[in-house]
């Protein structure tokens, strides 16, 4: 960037702005979805114009989920019906604006989690890939576990990804913590010493490192997602979120070439059309777009002028700065670019939970910071606990954990075995799930080479 454009604008300064012009703080947000099925196993969540008490008005946001469930749609289908609540119920309330946008990367590690964690004790085997987006005014939050994903095209053309791969093969940090942490890295072997397919985590034999669900693949697949909060220009940007079944047969610049100037409503089935006819269907391939548009436009993207793809280069946003006091409205000019205000992808809650707001109230009984229990005093574990720098922190410091919502850190982070029963229940999956794959195998590769 020049360095003209290296002016950093903390959040607070970005949305005291937004409040003082009524028609930059709500902007037009117009949805299209669309899909076709073969396993039934993919599920879309859209609410537009939630509402949440803000003083003494309302404000207003709107949330889209894709859920690519595998080994049957149970988990998808909790996760959809559970998610957002539990992600709202870890936002303290009577916040301002400014604090729960704030508050929302944190409340969704927390909400993912105890999704996971209580879905988990209903004894089902399925999982589910999640990419969750809200959009509150011009902030777009996504966090996403799996391989769904979800992609940015910008007012000025500029393509964005909003979400990160957790797949095994593409993702060489997740196979290091995975193998850590107690788990198998390898693709399946067919007989002979023949090994086909993606990499998978074993036992299970599953491809992806996180997702929701999957109790039968070990707690190393965890459901800790990533993170990434942005900050729209005025002139808005289109969103596309999609199940695997799409982005295995479409790049993000085809995607959205194919769609642009369409609306919502016509660019989501053409994305799933253009998708399916590249590779037939293969898989459950389901698309959501999105527009975030000021409101004296038609909600339709069409940029005039498309620039080259940034991937993921942390370069490609302006960041936010740390020291907010030294910015006044007046000595800011709102450029036409993305800009990031937070990224986190660590699999560590100790890490994503580190930040000071809000620890505790000192005068109500501790919550728990994921599954937001009521916890006495004395009887919290504070999340630091067994750290290797945990020295530096007191007893008394936050955030704290219940003795439940512990013992599932510790599993994830491969500080404790599992146990003999769900050591053997993995065993006996994993085996069932080879077998599964062996025979998925064999009769993808008939269809390939059938004359």
């Amino acid at each position: 960037m020049a360095a003209s454009s290296e002016q950093t604008v903390p959040l607070s300064v970005l949305l005291k702005r937004e409040l003082a012009h009524e028609k930059i703080e709500n902007p037009e947000i117009a949805h299209g979805q669309a899909g076709q099925s073969k396993k039934g196993e993919d599920l879309t969540l859209v609410k537009t114009e939630c509402q949440r008490m803000v003083g003494d008005g309302v404000s207003t946001y709107s949330v889209f989920g894709m859920f690519d469930g595998h080994n049957g749609s149970a988990a998808a289908i909790y996760t959809k019906e559970n998610l957002l609540n539990n992600v709202l119920s870890a936002i303290p309330p009577d916040l301002n604006r400014n604090e729960w946008v704030a508050a929302l990367p944190r409340a969704l590690v927390a909400g993912f989690v105890k999704t996971d964690k209580d879905f988990q004790e209903k004894g089902q085997k399925s999982g589910t890939t999640v990419t969750f987006v809200i959009i509150e005014g011009w902030v777009v939050t996504v966090a996403s576990v799996g391989d769904s994903r979800c992609v940015l095209e910008s007012s000025d053309g500029e393509i964005y990804y909003l979400s990160a791969d957790h797949r095994l093969d593409t993702n060489e940090e997740e196979r290091v913590r995975i193998t850590s942490s107690g788990g198998e890295v390898g693709r399946l072997n067919t007989g002979g010493g023949a090994e086909v397919g993606p990499l998978r985590c074993w036992p299970g034999g599953l491809c992806l490192s996180r997702s929701i669900g999957d109790m039968d693949v070990g707690e190393f697949i965890v459901p800790v997602p990533h993170v990434k909060q942005v900050k729209l220009s005025t002139g808005g940007g289109r969103l596309v979120i999609c199940s695997d079944g799409v982005w295995d047969s479409l790049p993000a610049e085809v995607a959205l070439d194919c769609c642009r100037g369409m609306s919502p409503d016509a660019a989501a089935p053409h994305i799933v059309k253009e998708a399916v006819q590249a590779k037939g269907l293969r898989d459950d391939t389901t698309c959501i777009v999105v527009d975030v548009l000021p409101q004296e436009k038609p909600p339709a993207s069409a940029p005039q002028t498309k620039k080259p793809v940034k991937g993921m280069l942390k370069s490609m946003f302006r960041r936010k700065s740390s020291e907010s006091s030294s910015y006044n409205d007046k000595d800011y000019v709102e450029p036409d670019v993305v800009v990031e205000l937070y990224e986190e992808g660590s699999a560590m809650l100790s890490e994503r939970f580190n930040t000071k707001y809000p620890v505790c109230n000192m005068f109500k009984l501790f919550m728990c910071a994921v599954c937001q229990v009521e916890i006495k005093p004395g009887e919290g574990i504070s999340i630091h606990e067994g750290e290797s720098d945990s020295g530096k922190f007191r007893p008394w410091d936050g955030p704290f954990l219940c003795s439940s919502c512990q013992e599932k850190k510790e599993a994830m982070e491969g500080k404790r075995s599992s146990g003999v029963l769900i050591t053997l229940r993995c065993c006996l999956s994993s085996f069932d799930r080879r077998v599964e794959l062996a025979v998925e195998v064999t009769t993808e590769l008939s269809s390939t080479f059938a004359f």
